[in-house]
């Protein structure tokens, strides 16, 4: 594929498929049939292309691959510059995998305006893979911001009672947080002379220089996760989103900020993430047993969810600033493994919606006796949430936590409490729907899994448990990734600041070399 424009295609494709659809004529019925063939099968062969990256991608190198470079913006000496690692290839797949399963859920619920919500989910996908393969600010802001618009009319559109309220939230708190980062941007620009994410990721910025540039960058990317406190937005989001709208937000919209640590904060301003870890830390803490504990008492599952969300994104942002390789390979896992799970959560209160019309917890109970296809499906998910071996949920927890007992006993033990509250709320909500005796009428009228939820589903838990048992192609597909962070990390560090995050593995490897040493001589040099 060397010369073959495969990020390009794979980024644009999406929007021939718009094209197509606003092309398209007939009455509002032909309209919908059509635009549902579309949207699917665009969004099918954009995923099955995707998957020819994996098939071409080297594992051994931590370099940019299937790297597209052209002059585009001579005055800013920007390029059209496009190329993926190991940790972008994974949120790529990501995208591409969700977005028909999104598609797919949507094929019965949607009724109104089904030509253009196709078009919206479309354009969305287009700036979701654009944003993980630009290796260019400008290219990267335009994508990263781009997204808002498809997600603000899909939530202002097609959402509940209060879409108009949820979706100017959504896009204020987002957008007003990126401002700062394109100052940032323009910032860099007069330092580096371009706009080019490489150079400006050689380049060293002064102390000075990186705390006011890591500020800037983080208000954006803190909203996106979104970290506490600035995460009111995400529950009011997802409770008036479609289905299908909250599938994409939490899949992968919430992933734009952790990746944007680990693609620009870490490696760029590493003398003030140093500054900042502990802040991150506090934050993170917080936010995992703060909204645990909201969660428990919340009577909407889809804001139980939401919650949750935070709860595990909080996981994400405390492991990536542990500074050590099970840290940053454990929060790139827990967001692949928190999209699909997270998704599939919300496709799981879908499918009960649209049978009931209604969200509230205490309107269910004893499902399991009517649906029980869907009460297993939902069990997978459930116990990859709270973190069962076995399951995706497990592994970027355990790799989290390692890094967290590395770093601090006391911290690592605040982390554990929330995954322990987390088992709470998410085996409460699962009692209450699905066991229990079957007394309510409107439930004992409810049928299983449709032919459509089943297609929607089962690529989810395979990919839940398969990944699960076996996670290790994932993590050899970014391992050189996160260690080419890593190193990049530690290398802008002066001696001084960089020992005491070192200690933790000087400390391995002093014991390890100490195994080779008679207890006599390891006495003698002790006592000198």
């Amino acid at each position: 594929m060397t010369g073959f424009p495969i990020l390009s295609m794979i980024t644009f494709l999406p929007l021939f498929g718009v094209g197509f659809l606003l092309l398209m004529r007939g009455n509002e019925e032909t309209l919908a049939k059509n635009g549902r063939a579309v949207g699917l099968l665009t969004s099918l062969v954009t995923f099955f292309l995707s998957l020819l990256l994996v098939v071409g991608f080297d594992n051994s190198s931590s370099e940019y691959q299937f790297v597209e470079k052209a002059r585009w913006i001579s005055g800013f000496n920007s390029y059209y510059h496009m190329g993926i690692d190991g940790i972008s290839l994974l949120f790529v797949l990501l995208s591409t995998f969700l977005t028909p399963l999104a598609i797919l859920a949507s094929w019965n619920s949607i009724t109104k305006r089904v030509r253009d919500y196709m078009i919206a989910f479309l354009v969305l996908e287009t700036m979701m893979v654009g944003m993980f393969c630009a290796l260019d600010f400008i290219l990267f802001y335009l994508f990263f911001e781009g997204v808002l618009i498809p997600m603000y009319l899909i939530i202002g559109i097609w959402g509940g009672v209060r879409r108009i309220y949820a979706s100017l939230k959504f896009f204020l708190y987002t957008f007003l947080g990126s401002v700062l980062m394109l100052v940032a941007i323009i910032a860099i620009f007069f330092q580096t002379g371009g706009t080019s994410i490489e150079e400006a990721t050689a380049f060293h910025f002064s102390r000075e220089m990186q705390l006011w540039l890591w500020v800037a960058f983080f208000v954006s990317f803190a909203v996106k996760v979104p970290m506490w406190p600035v995460h009111t937005w995400l529950p009011d989001a997802h409770v008036e989103a479609p289905t299908a709208g909250s599938v994409i937000l939490a899949g992968v919209l919430l992933k734009m900020g952790g990746y944007g640590f680990l693609r620009f904060s870490l490696p760029m301003f590493p003398e003030a993430c140093y500054y900042f870890a502990n802040t991150i830390f506090a934050l993170s803490i917080i936010a995992v047993v703060y909204t645990s504990l909201v969660a428990l008492v919340q009577k909407d599952m889809k804001k139980l969810i939401a919650y949750s969300s935070i709860a595990h994104m909080g996981l994400v942002t405390f492991g990536t600033f542990t500074f050590v390789q099970e840290g940053l390979q454990g929060a790139v896992f827990q967001m692949i493994s928190h999209g699909l799970v997270s998704a599939a959560l919300f496709l799981c209160v879908g499918v009960v919606y649209d049978r009931l019309h209604t969200r509230d917890i205490d309107r269910y109970g004893g499902l399991v006796k009517r649906m029980p296809l869907y009460a297993f499906s939902f069990m997978i998910f459930t116990l990859a949430s709270v973190g069962l071996p076995g399951t995706t949920g497990f592994v970027g927890e355990i790799l989290i936590l390692m890094a967290a007992f590395k770093v601090n006993g006391f911290m690592a033990f605040g982390i554990a409490t929330g995954m322990v509250l987390g088992a709470a709320y998410a085996l409460w909500l699962y009692r209450r729907v699905i066991f229990g005796e079957l007394t309510k009428n409107e439930l004992k009228k409810m049928l299983d899994l449709t032919r459509v939820e089943k297609l929607v589903l089962a690529p989810l838990v395979a990919a839940v448990v398969i990944f699960g048992v076996y996670p290790q192609p994932l993590l050899d597909i970014s391992d050189k990734s996160v260690a080419r962070v890593l190193t990049t990390y530690q290398q802008g560090l002066t001696q001084a600041e960089i020992e005491p995050i070192q200690k933790p593995l000087q400390k391995e490897m002093m014991r390890a070399e100490t195994e080779s040493i008679t207890q006599k001589e390891l006495n003698k040099e002790i006592v000198g």
